[in-house]
């Protein structure tokens, strides 16, 4: 049987891979374009029965896109997507003035949208079932040869259990040095059966992981899925969990990640002391955070925090990730952990950038000859970014009259800090290079 075939346009390139995907999960063909002459002449080759259209686009607005495709297609049920134009009002007017059969607002739920468009045209599901399994093999520890550099971690950390209630968690500041070489703390100790490998899920998209990790991130913010997004670079696999578009947890095969080697690189523990507590974990089949809190080694209050801390860390280093392949998914296996982040993934997406971007790669990213304008779709409100005095001054003069190094000029700080700041404001779209 024939499926259905949508027009999906957004100049968002990840937020339009991942509906193209996802509709394609669901039992569509998709036609895609990112802007609105494209999408005519895509459209004219492959007749839609639907088009899913963001409002602000390059070269026109969605509405004229739209009006442009009623003439040729008097029928098209048209749906509008959009960060901007938010409100009743604007609702209403796309309703009547260029027969929108319906508005989402992003962040949007992709399965409301589904819903949408379902109402309108019927899937039609293929027998292959659609898309890959996916899935993450985590029993093996990985030791890479090259440690990653010291990281610093801020006291403070939110953290949700198990019931949704949210607390913050404050300590001293923590800075995770290299793990070192101690043989007698290389001892597996999670006990077999324990903890449950990740579920397989379906892959919605797979590539190159290069510098997308922040828009991957702010695609499943957009669409507020629950999901997971795997990270492989060569034998080292990661997982970060989301849920309604927030990242909550991550997993590594990386020993230096383990819990008991996370806590001997922050000095909560002398290696010493996690060999001895290996040897008797792997003996009783128990696990390490147990028999550290039973010998007085670490307080049963103490453990969420640094559990908190060390998923926090696992997913900082991937943003020192250049090179490696990723996979996102949808799925349920957040809604089963005991413990959850509760980060903005706005201000995850900024202090990443900051934290582990190295200046070479700013520099290749950002040109001193670029010029920056406020994004004309930015995704976080403003108030989720937080931003020191000067960094907020810099933005408000980030207006396509002063090129990079003009702003850094301007700033008075050093270079590669202005630099990094700029850096993270584009990866969190709040600015975006001006046309040439």
């Amino acid at each position: 049987m024939t499926r259905p075939r949508l027009l999906v346009v957004d100049d968002n390139l990840e937020l339009l891979s991942l509906l193209t995907h996802l509709f394609e999960d669901a039992g569509y063909d998709v036609v895609s374009a990112s802007k609105a002459k494209q999408a005519l002449d895509v459209a004219r080759g492959n007749t839609p029965a639907l088009a899913v259209l963001d409002v602000l686009l390059p070269d026109v607005m969605g509405y004229q896109l739209a009006d442009q495709l009623r003439k040729e297609f008097p029928h098209l049920p048209v749906i509008f997507v959009t960060g901007v134009f938010k409100g009743g009002k604007h609702a209403a007017d796309a309703k009547a003035k260029h027969g929108a059969v319906a508005w989402f607002e992003k962040p949007f739920e992709a399965r409301k949208l589904l819903e949408a468009v379902a109402q309108f045209v019927p899937a039609t599901r293929s027998s292959s079932g659609g898309t890959e399994e996916f899935e993450v093999e985590l029993d093996i520890d990985i030791e890479e040869e090259e440690q990653p550099d010291t990281m610093e971690l801020t006291g403070k950390i939110k953290v949700m259990d198990a019931g949704e209630v949210s607390a913050e968690l404050r300590g001293a500041d923590l800075r995770a040095k290299p793990m070192q070489r101690h043989p007698d703390t290389l001892v597996r100790t999670r006990p077999a059966g324990g903890e449950p490998p990740p579920l397989p899920a379906k892959a919605l998209r797979r590539g190159e992981l290069r510098d997308n990790l922040p828009s991957l991130i702010t695609a499943f913010f957009q669409t507020r899925e629950t999901g997971e997004l795997g990270v492989q670079r060569g034998q080292v696999k990661k997982v970060v969990y989301f849920e309604d578009g927030m990242p909550v947890f991550a997993l590594s095969n990386l020993l230096s990640d383990r819990l008991g080697q996370f806590l001997v690189r922050t000095g909560k523990v002398r290696p010493e002391q996690l060999a001895d507590v290996a040897l008797m974990a792997q003996k009783t089949k128990r696990r390490t955070g147990d028999i550290l809190v039973e010998r007085g080694l670490l307080r049963d209050t103490e453990r969420l925090y640094y559990v908190g801390q060390q998923v926090k860390s696992i997913i900082y280093s991937l943003f020192a990730w250049e090179e490696g392949t990723y996979v996102m998914s949808f799925g349920g296996k957040a809604r089963g952990e005991t413990l959850k982040l509760d980060v903005n993934p706005a201000n995850l997406i900024v202090r990443g950038v900051k934290k582990l971007y190295k200046v070479e790669r700013v520099k290749r990213i950002l040109a001193l000859e670029d010029r920056l304008v406020p994004s004309r779709q930015p995704v976080y409100p403003p108030s989720d970014i937080e931003l020191e005095r000067w960094e907020t001054e810099l933005l408000s003069h980030a207006d396509g009259t002063r090129t990079v190094a003009e702003l850094i000029a301007h700033a008075r700080r050093p270079e590669p800090v202005v630099q990094l700041t700029l850096t993270s404001l584009v990866a969190v779209q709040a600015l975006e290079k001006a046309a040439v």
